[in-house]
């Protein structure tokens, strides 16, 4: 005979013998199990705890904490400071050197002939450019013989460039008279080229074929530009120096200067000396002064030389105060935007040699 035992249900229910948790022998009790806390993470706690720490210390230390707080901000800003000027030189960078042929339209060009400005051409007309009352001319200027010198340096450089394929010609000089207007040297001196047909009567007298003439005439205008913004001899290099790459997409192979030749030593050893440019590459063509201001132009020229040799990239003292007094319609200097790789250059005011990398060293 089968039994069947039921317990009040068609499923069987199973019977916990041993019940969850430890049992102690010897009481004869069930220990439950503390269940362990999850390591729950309170920010917002931990903030106010260290807000009471720091209240504690200031009132404890508040000489320190100021001290503390203030390296603080101070390495912050420095840190801004160099991420941002990091940025700002490779957007330079990146938009400089993009495409050279396509970004300078005068990329081809490796050496620069620059010509310094020493006035600005007033007359409205251009038949008289070799005379003195077509210029503006300061106190030391007026001599008779001074304008044909200024021509004479434009002469020069134009003759220079056409004598090499592969020189860019550059007139430097600033609106640096308030009487003559707001009108550049530079662009002066351009001026008069132009009114002179860019000498080519006196360069090529030999060619009868007009069309070659023109187009030797044609090559010297079309790769002479200006650098406008320059307020004394200094400037006038370096900042030719960057126009050049401006234009080219780089820095000149060669340099030569035109001006006077009693500045050929301010050029050649100081100058050139500043910006660290080789002394194999870097030529001076010096044309006469008039004979009539000789004396006093070389009396001039030892002091702004001492000056230099004092104070080389005319940043301090009377050179300063000279090339503000030739900015009087605050013209805004857009260098060294144009040559990113010498900004240190720019920015430096020494008596020692610069330091920092050169592109040409």
């Amino acid at each position: 005979m089968k039994l069947n035992y039921s317990f009040g249900s068609s499923s069987p229910k199973s019977y916990k013998a041993y019940p969850r948790g430890d049992f102690d022998l010897e009481s004869g009790n069930l220990k439950r199990s503390r269940k362990v806390k999850g390591s729950n993470f309170y920010p917002i706690k931990m903030l106010k705890s260290l807000g009471k720490r720091i209240h504690s210390y200031y009132k404890l230390h508040p000489a320190m904490l100021f001290m503390i707080s203030l390296s603080i901000g101070v390495i912050i800003l420095i840190v801004l400071s160099v991420s941002e000027r990091r940025f700002r030189m490779n957007g330079n960078y990146a938009r400089f050197d993009k495409g050279v042929d396509a970004a300078y339209p005068f990329s081809k060009f490796r050496n620069l002939v620059m010509v310094a400005g020493h006035s600005v051409y007033t007359s409205s007309s251009c038949e008289k450019v070799d005379k003195e009352d077509s210029w503006f001319l300061e106190s030391y200027q007026k001599h008779p013989g001074q304008a044909a010198t200024f021509v004479q340096h434009i002469q020069k450089g134009v003759e220079i460039t056409a004598d090499d394929d592969d020189a860019l010609l550059l007139f430097s000089g600033g609106e640096t008279r308030k009487d003559a207007g707001p009108r550049s040297e530079a662009q002066s001196y351009w001026t008069v080229a132009e009114s002179k047909g860019w000498f080519g009567e006196f360069l090529f007298p030999w060619l009868l074929l007009s069309t070659l003439y023109a187009g030797k005439q044609e090559s010297v205008r079309g790769r002479a530009l200006t650098e406008e913004h320059a307020r004394d001899s200094f400037e006038n290099l370096l900042f030719s120096v960057c126009r050049f790459r401006e234009l080219t997409g780089t820095y000149p192979h060669n340099i030569t200067v035109v001006g006077y030749d009693f500045k050929e030593k301010r050029f050649k050893h100081l100058h050139r000396s500043a910006i660290g440019f080789p002394e194999t590459r870097f030529f001076y063509s010096g044309t006469s002064s008039s004979q009539t201001s000789r004396e006093a132009a070389l009396k001039g020229e030892a002091l702004v030389r001492t000056q230099f040799q004092e104070d080389p990239y005319g940043c301090k003292g009377s050179l300063r105060r000279k090339k503000l007094g030739r900015d009087p319609f605050h013209r805004s200097i857009p260098y060294p935007n144009g040559c990113p790789e010498i900004e240190g250059l720019f920015r430096y005011c020494g008596t020692a040699p610069y330091s920092g990398s050169l592109p040409w060293a």
